[in-house]
This record gives structure tokens, sequence and C-alpha cells, in this order.
């Protein structure tokens, strides 16, 4: 499933729940546009399941064949997914989203961190240029597991057991992922997040492959923190990071804070890779599903719109035109914004249509 040697690009596109049939429309819309430009060729290919009324209508959040009928496409872009009010989120999301995670070998889960000019930062003293880094999020075994249970459940005796699973190949896998990427950074430096003072096994044999993969890299810099002090510095000193490696649980974490302290999490995309493109990619917004906002039209999109830039890079593999066209829809989000043509959780007044189309305009604008 190269893009380099497939003429058409499959992309199946899946809404899911709430706001996600919201922003997917103009994320597509966004792509197409570009990809019109560029002389992409893409097909989208649109599925109804994942999502929580599939599950009430047929007790399961998925077809039995899903895998069968996405395992051929390129990639998946995926708009959000969970509705509390209906179906359990942990039965939504372990039956959709974690099945796409960890069937399609998805191990890479990528979270850009960027402070736009226009957007708002919480963090005093902080300008465009000062947060610009990526998480880089293990995203199929570590502290995320189904392994454990519940014994003598209701009685004085009851104890809950939740085991955590670091393996050789999976840790290895996402290190070297992410001193990889630090190699095509300018600043090419890796911090890993730990907890190895407290958590006595896992993390220091995390630490322990930290240390043998950096030995691999004599060219990039690396350090390790604490899960806590790490939070902090996200806080303090943004600008001190440019590549960010941790386990699942803490990289779900920090993908979220480092957002935040850019602003917002209204913009974030993210990106769950097979980087060996044995299976589809999937490309999705960091934001949940928003049930309380969704019917309004004023979603933001722009995560959704970021996570297509995302898609078509990795589709591209290098290639000039896959890699302008990811730095259109970049820059046409860099104008919106600037220009104020935002949705209301930045200050604006537009409606979700309203800033896809403002970005569309731009990205067919632009030479």
């Amino acid at each position: 499933m190269s893009a380099m040697n497939t003429k058409k690009l499959r992309i199946a596109a899946i809404a899911g729940d709430g706001i996600g049939l919201e922003v997917l429309p103009e994320g597509v819309k966004v792509v197409q546009a570009v990809a019109a430009k560029h002389g992409l060729d893409l097909e989208f290919e649109y599925f109804e399941w994942a999502s929580c009324d599939y599950y009430l209508e047929h007790g399961k959040m998925m077809p039995d064949d899903w895998f069968d009928q996405l395992k051929g496409f390129d990639s998946i872009f995926f708009g959000a997914v969970g509705w509390p009010d209906k179906v359990p989120d942990h039965i939504s999301l372990w039956g959709s989203l974690l099945k796409f995670r960890r069937e399609f070998d998805q191990y890479a889960n990528i979270r850009p961190v960027r402070l736009f000019p226009g957007v708002p930062c919480p963090l005093a003293n902080r300008k465009p240029g000062d947060i610009d880094f990526i998480v880089v999020r293990e995203n199929t075994e570590g502290e995320y597991s189904s392994l454990g249970g519940i014994m003598f459940e209701n009685t004085e005796n009851e104890f809950v057991l939740q085991e955590s699973v670091f393996t050789r190949r999976g840790v290895d896998r996402i290190l070297r992922f992410a001193f990889e990427m630090a190699s095509k950074r300018e600043r090419k430096h890796v911090t890993s997040a730990t907890k190895s003072n407290g958590m006595a096994i896992s993390m220091p044999y995390w630490d322990k492959r930290t240390e043998a993969m950096a030995s691999q890299y004599p060219d990039i810099s690396w350090d390790k923190q604490h899960i806590d002090i790490l939070c902090a510095r996200f806080v303090l000193q943004p600008e001190r990071f440019d590549v960010v490696v941790a386990s699942n649980l803490f990289g779900d974490i920090l993908s979220d804070l480092g957002p935040a302290c850019a602003g917002t999490i209204g913009i974030a995309p993210s990106a769950n890779l097979n980087p060996e493109r044995n299976f589809p990619s999937l490309f999705e917004p960091v934001h949940g599903s928003a049930p309380d906002i969704f019917g309004k039209n004023i979603a933001n999109p722009i995560a959704m719109i970021w996570s297509g830039a995302l898609m078509l890079e990795f589709l591209g593999q290098g290639n000039e035109r896959f890699t302008t066209a990811h730095d259109d829809i970049i820059t046409a989000i860099e104008q919106v914004i600037a220009n104020g043509d935002i949705t209301p959780d930045l200050g604006g007044t537009l409606s979700t249509q309203q800033v896809g189309a403002a970005i569309v305009e731009r990205v067919s604008a632009a030479r």
C-alpha cells in the first residue's frame, strides 16, 4: 500500500459520533481541494459504523468483517468516537478505535504541538515559535491492556488487578521511531518520559531500552524525565522540547497537555501510524465527540483538517507534491486563525462549515 506504487490512493472515511459527523466533511473537502490542485489521485469511501448509533442497532460497534473491509485501504480518516449517554466509553472505544490501533498495528501515535499566530497562549510570555514539538506515543501495549480482573467481588476482600505489558519489540520500535524522527528535525533531541523511581519494573526496563537505542544514534541528544516533572516543564519550559517519546499512558496524558499549553485541544491533530505500511494508518483529531455541542455547527474543524495534512504527508513518503499539499494546508490554517476566521472556541463567530470553506478557499488560491 505504497503511495508511490498505487496510482489511486483509497481512503476510508469514518465520521463516528457527535461532532465527528460535522468535522469529517470539512476535512474531506480540504483534502480534496488540495489534491485537485496538486494532481493527487485520491478516492474516499464512507462507512457509517464505528459509532454508538450502530451499536444501539446491532449490539456491536462494527460488523464482524470490519478488518477485511478496511485492510485494503491506504489510510483511515476518522472523526471521533463516543457518546456516553448512549454507550459506555469503554465499550465504544475498545470496540472501535482501539481495535483499529491494535489489529492494524498502528503502534506509533504522533501528535504535533505548535503555537499558531492568533491563538492565545495560556502560558505567560510565549509567542509563536516558542512551542513546537512532537509527542510520540506507544499505541498498542504498555499500560492499556485488558489483562487483569476482579476477585472476591462485593466482599471486603475484593481486589482489582490491572497489568501492563512492555515487550522488547514494542518498546524498541517506538523508541527507534522517535530517534528517527528527531534525526530529521533541526534540534535533533529526544526526551523520554519515565517514572522509574515509582514503577519498579516496567519503567527501569523502558529506561534501559532507551539508553540502548540512544547508543545507535550518536548525533541525537537525549534525556529522560519523570512524568510528573515532565508535565510541569511542559507548562514552565515548553521551549526545551523537540521529540518526546512515551509509553501508552504517559503519551496519552502528554499529548493532551501539550496542545492545551499551546492554547487549545480543539485544533490538535493526531496520526496512528503503521510505519511499515502493512496496514492502513489512521488520522483523527485529538478532541473527542463533544456530544454537548453536536448539532450547533460550532465545532472547530481545524484538528480534522490538520489531521488530513498529516495523512497526505505520510501517504506521500517524501514525494514533493504530497509534501507541498501538506504545507499548503498548514499555511491556510495559519492564515485563517491569524485573520480571525475561527469558531467560537477560539473567540470567533464562524460556523464549522464556514471555517472549512475559508481554508478550502485559501488552499485553492495558494501558489
